[in-house]
């Protein structure tokens, strides 16, 4: 696709020369390799009493500029900068700030509202110094440069036959039926060892997958020995980001019959309950460390710690009391059907 460019004061002065010699505008237009269009549209928009120069035409053309360009939100000095300061030092989160400064009791909240993205930019265009070394310190990354929020390649949808996490049964969601599980891979020191996480939805209960590595292929052999390991009513549905380690997903289904569905991306509340326990796992096995030390069974061991942890969502009792209640029920109802 052309991109179009501003005309340079260079090319305007060539316009006001050219003119002054009785070249068209077309004649201009082809010397400057520019549309006539664009020529034409130059000469009537910055000419002043039909008479057309470089320096006024560029004068023009920075006052409408800085007319388009907003002015700045967040300035140092001023009282909004000063109150987001004070939060920030706090240690409040550029986005809890952003949420506080719009539920504030004021009169004109849009003067009074500047979103997490704003505040970023404001703390990281400071010029170096003690307030901006101070300010950054109080960021809970605490990281001297700021990556952009876009670039890189975009890896998503690579996955072949994705299944949305939208065309997924309405049972998985109600958390009534078991066998519907969550999944994950949590990775050591350099992302060079994986341990593979699957949570039943209904219980709770969970299962460590020793890996190979993060490959497609190890997670096909780990998840789906783990999940031959249960019985068939238990092995329904799987619900995954869209990890890359995920490409052979059709391979799992073929060894354990389970369906395999794709989460948006960047949407981790959609496996709610594997993110939560990820933070239980990591007082398991932290993070910076060698996943590969760890033996399958001592991830089962782990695994077990956590299944006999009390869970306030099931009034205290643990995923293995509550996954054999869940079976069991499931069991009486279906022999009622019969």
């Amino acid at each position: 696709m052309q991109q179009y460019t501003e005309l340079s004061i260079e090319e305007r002065a060539v316009i006001q020369v050219s003119l002054s010699m009785g070249i068209s505008q077309r004649g201009i237009a082809k010397k400057l390799k520019r549309s006539p269009s664009t020529i034409s549209r130059e000469i009537k928009r910055n000419s002043v009493n039909s008479e057309y120069t470089a320096q006024t035409a560029q004068q023009i053309r920075c006052r409408k500029r800085q007319v388009c360009r907003p002015s700045k939100k967040l300035v140092p000095g001023e009282e909004l900068f000063e109150i987001v300061i004070e939060m920030l030092q706090d240690k409040f989160s550029p986005e809890q700030i952003a949420g506080h400064l719009r539920n504030m009791n004021t009169t004109n909240v849009k003067d009074r509202y500047v979103c997490r993205e704003t505040i970023y930019n404001a703390i990281y265009a400071l010029p170096v110094g003690e307030l901006r070394k101070e300010l950054i310190i109080c960021l809970r990354q605490g990281k001297s440069t700021r990556k952009p929020r876009t670039g890189g390649v975009d890896r998503r949808n690579q996955i072949p036959d994705m299944v949305s996490i939208h065309v997924r049964p309405p049972e998985v969601e109600d958390r009534l039926v078991p066998g519907h599980w969550e999944g994950d891979l949590i990775k050591g020191k350099n992302n060079a060892s994986a341990v593979g996480t699957l949570v039943e939805r209904s219980s709770g209960y969970l299962m460590l997958v020793k890996m190979n590595d993060a490959t497609a292929t190890s997670a096909v052999e780990g998840f789906s020995t783990a999940l031959n390991r249960m019985d068939l009513p238990l092995r329904k549905s799987m619900t995954y980001d869209q990890g890359r380690e995920m490409t052979h997903h059709a391979q799992i289904t073929q060894k354990t019959g389970v369906a395999i569905y794709f989460c948006d991306p960047h949407s981790p509340w959609q496996r709610g309950s594997n993110e939560n326990i990820n933070g239980l796992i990591r007082q398991y096995l932290p993070k910076g460390t060698d996943l590969s030390a760890h033996s399958q069974t001592d991830l089962d061991a782990i695994a077990y710690q956590l299944n006999i942890r009390p869970r306030k969502r099931f009034d205290f009792r643990c995923p293995i009391e509550v996954i054999t209640d869940v079976v069991l029920s499931a069991n009486i109802n279906e022999e009622q059907k019969h």
